[in-house]
């Protein structure tokens, strides 16, 4: 669910990530990032015992809900952070 309809400016939002350990991690993480409306691009950069980030390009404002939710579902992961840019 997103917050706003699109209006052609590409956002960027940040979100900081933990209990990523392994490159199915991301896998599961990017699928379920991609599949929200509005989402162009997903690049997610692992930390191993530490927060991973990944930074998601949508033409909408991405809801904190569905974003947390979208990582709840991709595993046992815990949403630290969201950060978007001042677009």
């Amino acid at each position: 669910m997103s917050e706003f309809t699109a209006d052609g400016v590409d956002r960027t939002t940040t979100l900081k990530i933990s209990g990523m350990t392994c490159e199915h991690c991301v896998a599961h993480v990017t699928e379920e990032l991609e599949a929200l409306d509005g989402v162009k691009n997903v690049s997610v950069i692992l930390n191993k015992g530490g927060q991973s980030v990944a930074t998601v390009v949508s033409d909408v404002v991405l809801a904190d809900a569905a974003l947390a939710e979208a990582i709840d579902e991709a595993g046992d992961y815990s949403l630290d952070a969201i950060e978007r840019d001042a677009a």
